[in-house]
């Protein structure tokens, strides 16, 4: 049985952090700095806290290769999350605490279990558990685990960890969200979408255009209604980039800005569609700006948004 955290009919937002993932890819020049650190990754927090963010997440690389850093922007700044989410789980008082994605295949199932039950415990019953596959093969190699087994090892872990979690005697703390916390599966190609289906409670896409939402949501309900009908899923979009005004200084592509009502109305296309959870990405020139922009989609966009209901 799932287990479902969004509340039903609604459409709520959450955040992947700055700051504590380097990567050109995915973070923003002023992010990169040698000085900018834990103070603005805890300022950013707090402001997401406080905007009504329902969730903010971290990602998760152990050791990126020089031929990834290089090749790919990946850099070498990776915040360890399950360290960054406890003590951001102590500055903070609602929000959920989220790995975007965890990859599952680089830890013994147990000591994941173990992991995030104290996470959860300690934090108050707060915890998202995004699982994924991973992808960087030199990084797999770096740690001695099977690459092309990845799909397989990652859907023995989810079951390992959910069994870990049910057993009786429980190992102690045992999560505090009760039947268990959330489990989300990362990815957009087809065997994460059968994850998603077969085993999960939610999804989180990575890197799915717009465009391809309805298609890739239409396949996870085919699967899901082959293997366990009526279950309800937390259904995900990482939107484009947003920035709450007009463009006065290069935003770069994939921006949505302009009017609140404007946004709105982009946001709520994705609810219509059947998404209940939508991974915020705010425009921003440094930490001041960033927090502007959390507490503007707090208050004037978040509150307008709808979601369509049950998947």
């Amino acid at each position: 049985m799932t287990v479902n955290v969004v509340p039903q009919g609604a459409l709520v937002y959450g955040i992947q952090l700055p700051v504590q993932a380097k990567s050109v890819r995915t973070s923003a020049e002023w992010e990169r700095g040698p000085e900018i650190g834990t103070q603005e990754l805890v300022r950013a927090a707090i402001a997401c806290d406080d905007a009504g963010f329902f969730y903010i997440a971290v990602c998760d690389h152990v050791s990126v290769p020089q031929t990834a850093a290089v090749d790919i922007g990946m850099s070498y700044t990776w915040y360890e999350p399950v360290a960054t989410l406890s003590y951001l789980a102590g500055i903070t008082k609602n929000a959920r605490l989220m790995t975007n994605v965890y990859v599952a295949a680089y830890r013994h199932p147990l000591l994941t279990a173990k992991t995030f039950a104290t996470l959860d415990a300690l934090s108050g019953g707060r915890l998202i558990l995004g699982i994924g596959a991973g992808h960087l093969e030199a990084e797999f190699n770096s740690l001695g685990v099977d690459f092309l087994a990845r799909g397989s090892i990652t859907n023995d872990a989810i079951d390992q960890i959910i069994g870990a979690w049910a057993a009786t005697p429980a190992q102690l703390p045992a999560p505090l969200q009760s039947p268990r916390p959330p489990i989300w599966a990362g990815g957009s190609g087809t065997p994460a979408l059968r994850r998603v289906a077969e085993r999960c409670d939610g999804w989180i896409p990575q890197g799915t255009p717009r465009k391809d939402m309805a298609a890739s949501i239409a396949t996870i309900t085919a699967l899901r209604d082959a293997v366990r009908s009526g279950e309800r899923l937390d259904i995900g979009y990482i939107h484009e980039y947003i920035y709450i005004g007009d463009e006065t200084w290069d935003f770069g592509d994939y921006t949505v800005s302009g009017s609140d009502d404007r946004i709105i109305a982009k946001c709520n296309e994705m609810g219509a569609m059947g998404v209940n959870h939508l991974q915020i990405r705010l425009r921003a020139r440094d930490i001041e700006e960033f927090c502007d922009q959390a507490a503007a989609f707090g208050e004037r966009i978040g509150p307008h948004l709808v979601g369509k209901g049950s998947l």
